[in-house]
């Protein structure tokens, strides 16, 4: 795999001593200095409000890498090279204090990338970008870059988004969703568009349906005060959900670039069809789990979880019936769903292909199978198309399901960037293709909107599912009333 070395930048991390910073932020980071990437000049600084010092935030970046990266890809002398890459500093992002010394620190800001990278809650989005402002670290070679949650509605997105645009100019915003920089995702845009087979099929006349699955294993993960705030639909279905419908709906981009690619997914959020409250109990389903065994570990319910009130009202797992209101579309439904405490991590997108219009074996040949092509995001990155196909032997024409597999780990001998490398990078090269633009984040609001509305009116709790289930029995009945099924 060839590394192209991205130029001179300057990182700094708000939020350097959070979770973010220590599983994803610091390993990526030391990984593409493995690989050659960064310049030798790069620093990265980061900034928190605990006194650590440069040496204790050396010493935290040393046990995030050799907990979090793979001992076949530590490397004692390059590791140290990586540490000596690192400053930090304490700072308040609500005190005037110490932003003169950030500027000072980065004097060179006006000729060096600066990436501002806001590992820290909503709320200090933007004081910081105020205060960043204020020292004039705001100029054309400053990015920013912000997590999610942005905003928890309609309202509190477009007062976020406002707050940023007040400082920094929307091409120098980098709205990250780790899902879109997976290599799996943007092979989707390979398989559409780099061969000629698949595009002409992919439409209403040729796709049954679509189903969309991201499934976890895991819980609250001592989270519990923050997802009781947000849940599934917010935290999962309105980014990364939508995002994954978008790239298998959109249609072919004028070319690969950042405009042209989130023009054409803006266009699919802005066609889907709003689920009305008359609609809400036949095409939407909420979920939270009880006890029961992951992994074959017993595991609480969620309403005994750390930090969740006793009187939450939160989900789980949102199963969806979501339709696009567009030529290539129309008629063809989108299953969507996501959920903690499910038997597998695993997040895929399957393409279900409408039968055969007449069958010519005879019904002793065995049962006809729909094609299905299956993009596996997690585990085992990979493509597999389910064909039909003759059992081989003697004795009459049999049919069985074969399956044609594109494994990366086994058509691919080398490791490939996790998601927050790729990202990362494409900051420092100024490329947001793969981020998300700000109408972009307040369509899929909109569109959300009214599912979050209408189930805050309800009142209703969600439907309990036993952790270890793949969720409530009205996901199943969700599908299973218009004759379909959910891959497994």
């Amino acid at each position: 795999m060839e590394t192209i070395p991205v130029q001179n930048f300057n990182l700094v991390i708000f939020g350097a001593t959070g979770d973010l910073t220590r599983r994803k932020l610091l390993p990526a980071l030391y990984l593409r200095d493995l690989a050659g990437q960064m310049p030798g000049d790069a620093s990265i600084i980061g900034v928190a409000r605990t006194d650590l010092g440069q040496d204790g935030f050396r010493q935290q970046a040393k046990e995030a890498i050799e907990t979090f990266v793979d001992e076949t890809h530590r490397d004692p002398e390059r590791l140290a090279a990586f540490l000596n890459r690192l400053d930090y500093m304490s700072l308040d992002a609500n005190a005037e204090d110490g932003w003169p010394d950030l500027a000072e620190r980065l004097d060179h800001a006006q000729k060096t990338v600066c990436v501002f990278y806001l590992a820290v809650g909503p709320q200090f989005f933007g004081p910081i970008c105020q205060r960043l402002k204020s020292v004039d670290l705001s100029g054309e070679l400053c990015r920013l870059v912000v997590e999610k949650p942005l905003g928890r509605d309609l309202e509190s997105a477009t007062a976020l988004n406002a707050e940023i645009a007040a400082v920094f100019d929307e091409s120098r915003v980098y709205r990250i969703d780790h899902y879109l920089g997976k290599e799996t995702v943007q092979n989707l845009l390979a398989l559409r568009f780099a061969n000629s087979m698949f595009e002409p099929l992919w439409n209403a006349a040729h796709i049954d349906h679509v189903q969309i699955t991201v499934a976890e294993t895991v819980g609250l993960e001592g989270r519990g005060s923050y997802y009781d705030a947000f849940g599934a639909m917010r935290d999962m279905v309105q980014n990364h959900l939508l995002q994954l419908l978008c790239l298998v709906a959109m249609e072919p981009p004028a070319r690969i670039d950042a405009d042209s690619v989130r023009d054409e997914k803006l266009k699919v959020l802005r066609s889907l069809r709003p689920i009305e409250p008359s609609e809400i109990a036949s095409k939407t389903v909420r979920g939270r789990y009880e006890a029961g065994a992951v992994d074959a570990s017993t595991v609480p319910s969620y309403k005994d979880e750390p930090g969740v009130p006793e009187d939450s009202k939160t989900e789980t797992f949102v199963a969806l019936k979501v339709e696009i209101d567009n030529w290539r579309w129309a008629g063809v439904p989108f299953y969507l769903r996501t959920g903690k405490r499910l038997p597998a991590k695993i997040s895929e997108i399957v393409i279900h292909f409408h039968a055969i219009p007449h069958s010519i074996f005879a019904g002793n040949a065995g049962e006809l199978v729909k094609n299905r092509l299956v993009v596996r995001l997690q585990p085992d990155e990979g493509i597999r198309m389910h064909l039909m196909t003759k059992d081989p032997g003697p004795g009459g024409l049999r049919l069985r399901e074969a399956s044609l597999n594109l494994s990366f780990a086994d058509a691919f001998d080398e490791r490939f960037p996790d998601a927050y490398e790729r990202l990362l990078m494409d900051v420092v090269r100024g490329n947001p293709t793969l981020f998300m633009r700000r109408d972009e984040v307040e369509a899929a609001w909109k569109w959300s909107q009214s599912i979050l509305t209408t189930w805050e009116e309800n009142a209703d709790q969600p439907k309990p599912y036993i952790a270890g289930t793949w969720g409530p029995s009205s996901a199943i009945a969700l599908i299973e009333r218009d004759g379909r099924t959910w891959h497994e």
